[in-house]
């Protein structure tokens, strides 16, 4: 397990440093920052159940043909990334102070997105821009646990995301939850927790500290699963789940979040 972890951090430290190091290069004068979040800046990372979570935040739009040399370094790096490989957001840095919702984004970048950009990259370029509501999710976690890579620090380039913007960005992320949790069980479970978490004493958790919240705090009939999903995050040992048992678990987190913010 120590080696695992050794490598797991030695492959992070490899990929983040090139990321900043060839971006510098890409965006030149233009990069306000780079900024990591997620499990990575939250000391729980785990090679077979994180990815690596970045945000880029840059002053005025890139052309296409810089967005088609990024993605170009993106994609490389995410081959040499753990198995979820790489999460990436490019925004400017207007959306950022005061904080925009739902966030416009210049570029995005994760692996369920790479077969798109492999198979029609100028497609992918022109296409991959919009509104992204789990970008209050991602700049919430930044501003209170992130980690500047390069640039600017985090609190000269975000303001705090109003508490309203987090929860609807939060709750976008599980609302299906009865449905999609046998898609990724361990994901969800844990998430639920600490959507739950937040709602309840206003804490902002990774997924394995949201699970080890839920084992103090919801009821003794779904420890079990929450014990599950932690020990296959923590330790990557595969857990197979009882499918009504999680159906059920889900629509009792659903309504606890629910009456959370009735209350």
């Amino acid at each position: 397990m120590k080696e695992q972890t050794h490598q797991a951090c030695h492959v992070l430290e490899y990929v983040t440093t090139e990321f900043t190091r060839q971006s510098k290069e890409f965006l030149g004068s233009n990069l306000v920052g780079i900024y990591l979040h997620g499990s990575a800046a939250m000391g729980c990372f785990h090679e077979e159940n994180s990815d690596i979570d970045l945000l880029v935040v840059i002053n005025t739009p890139i052309s296409d043909d810089i967005k088609r040399r990024f993605m170009d370094m993106v994609v490389e790096l995410n081959a040499a990334a753990p198995k979820k490989g790489i999460e990436m957001s490019v925004i400017r840095a207007q959306v950022c102070k005061p904080f925009v919702y739902p966030t416009p984004y210049e570029l995005h970048f994760s692996n369920a997105h790479l077969e798109w950009y492999q198979t029609n990259p100028m497609e992918y370029i022109a296409k991959m821009n919009g509104v992204d509501r789990d970008l209050a999710a991602h700049v919430t976690i930044t501003y209170h646990r992130g980690r500047c890579l390069y640039g600017k620090d985090i609190k000269a380039v975000f303001d705090p995301v109003k508490r309203e913007y987090y929860l609807d960005s939060i709750w976008y992320d599980v609302a299906d939850a009865k449905e999609t949790i046998f898609a990724a069980p361990t994901y969800m479970i844990l998430n639920l927790c600490r959507v739950l978490a937040y709602q309840r004493d206003g804490v902002i958790l990774s997924k394995k500290e949201g699970g080890e919240w839920g084992l103090l705090h919801v009821l003794p009939k779904y420890r079990s699963i929450v014990e599950q999903a932690l020990l296959e995050y923590t330790f990557g040992v595969l857990q197979v789940y009882d499918a009504d048992g999680i159906r059920e678990y889900a629509g009792f987190m659903l309504d606890a979040i629910k009456e959370s913010v009735d209350g």
